[in-house]
């Protein structure tokens, strides 16, 4: 089992920067490719962007260029670094497994709100 719990989020200006944080519970974690995902008001939950076991990331097309996933294992963490942040980015930011997320890993999410 896993538990996975989201910090990091904040009001920040269009064009601002923030740093999202994942803590994962469980030995398993860095056998995991995870994930960020983002739910808008209104708005089906969407996958940001991936990180494999090894490091190796995706994005979607909306964020490329200005978010970066990255993990550390040891920490049992995965970050989500956000630059030149737009409104449309507002969303309650989530990680889970990737691509494919597992419904029982669901955390609480973290808010982000990007002010014009």
């Amino acid at each position: 089992q896993v538990q996975l719990v989201e910090s990091g989020g904040g009001l920040v200006q269009a064009g601002g920067s923030l740093r999202l944080s994942c803590a994962a519970s469980g030995t398993l974690f860095r056998f995991y490719a995870m994930g960020w995902y983002r739910q808008a008001p209104g708005k089906q939950r969407e996958w940001v962007a991936g990180i494999s076991r090894f490091g190796a990331t995706n994005y979607t097309d909306a964020v490329k260029g200005r978010f970066t996933i990255s993990r550390d294992n040891a920490k049992n963490a995965i970050y989500l670094q956000m630059s030149v942040l737009k409104p449309e980015d507002t969303a309650v930011y989530y990680c889970n497994i990737s691509p494919v997320p597992r419904v029982d890993y669901w955390g609480q999410g973290t808010q982000v709100t990007v002010s014009s």
